[in-house]
């Protein structure tokens, strides 16, 4: 079969033809359909993703698929089943065998694009909102990055949640997706001076930080007492270091959380987030922004989207 893989760390992806993966005990085998690209691809191909599976290996965190045939042990998935899954690698490719208990059935509604741009990006600002913040309506919501992948979803999500959103995104084109996207405020990170802007809107309550540098430190001094931070990566390059003085004076809290650890410590928080998200969808109050689909060899194009960051929402791969 086809695969994408990294042969060389810090090198462009290179299509390789390598033998198609059987399922083993508690596995299925997916026929992928769609993959959707991640930042995360764009450090595993570097070497600095928290997992560094060693070379070569497939890239590829989520996707789309059919499944061709179960593992000794399943009996909730069998042939012929659409399933959407988060995987961490190998979904850049034509087949995949995946544990059973990390795929979850999409409705027929439910488009392959949509379904590849849904898992992560919906996973992750819905539990880091709702489970981890503990957003209220009413609330003041700043999300950093706000025209990338799961800063868009943060967005969408945060005004369904009754939230008034402060969306923060480079340039006018981007900030207009925010603004579609539900957004009662926009700031420019490039022109604006994020900081007077929010305390001049009332500050924030909780802050979603993709972006991490400058951006988390200028969102720190924005907020009110009591405010929640959320660091969900480091897009900017810098990692930030908090003052632990700066908490004590407005009883601040940071909220470490990474969305992918909870399909090893606590599998239910992603399935009962999923179900909510899926019934969010049917009934048509969301819907995945997909600015790119590409075909799978031109998955390095689609990197370079994220990369320099002309992408919105997601990029995804079709592979069959």
């Amino acid at each position: 079969m086809r695969a994408m893989q990294v042969t060389e760390l810090g090198q462009p992806l290179q299509m390789s033809d390598i033998p198609t993966p059987d399922p083993g005990a508690g596995q299925v085998q997916v026929k992928v359909h769609t993959c959707g690209l991640n930042f995360g691809d764009l450090l595993a191909i570097k070497g600095t993703y928290q997992e560094r599976p060693e070379v070569p290996f497939t890239l590829g965190m989520e996707l789309c698929g059919t499944v061709t045939a179960v593992g000794a042990g399943v009996e909730t998935l069998q042939a012929g089943q659409r399933v959407a899954a988060y995987c961490g690698f190998n979904a850049l490719a034509e087949h995949a065998a995946i544990d059973a208990n990390i795929c979850v059935p999409i409705p027929d509604a439910m488009s392959d694009e949509d379904a590849a741009a849904f898992l992560i990006a919906y996973g992750t600002s819905h539990v880091a909102l709702d489970y981890k913040a503990h957003l209220k309506p009413g609330e003041r919501l700043l999300v950093l990055g706000a025209s990338g992948g799961i800063g868009l979803t943060a967005v969408e999500l945060g005004k369904l949640m009754g939230a008034e959103v402060i969306a923060v995104a480079r340039g006018a084109e981007k900030l207009a997706v925010a603004k579609q996207a539900g957004a009662d405020h926009v700031i420019d990170s490039d022109a604006d001076d994020l900081r007077s802007v929010v305390k001049g809107l009332g500050g924030a309550d909780v802050v979603y930080d993709p972006i991490g540098g400058d951006l988390f430190k200028a969102a720190m001094r924005a907020c009110n007492p009591e405010a929640r931070l959320i660091p969900l990566g480091f897009a900017s390059g810098e990692v930030p270091q908090i003052p632990a003085n700066h908490l004590l004076v407005k009883n601040l809290t940071v909220i470490g959380f990474y969305w992918g650890g909870y399909t090893r410590v606590k599998p239910s928080v992603l399935t009962d987030s999923f179900r909510v998200l899926t019934e969010w969808y049917v009934d048509g109050r969301i819907k995945p922004h997909v600015s790119h689909v590409l075909p799978l060899e031109e998955a390095n194009e689609g990197l370079d989207l994220l990369r320099t960051r002309q992408a919105t929402g997601k990029v995804v791969i079709r592979i069959a």
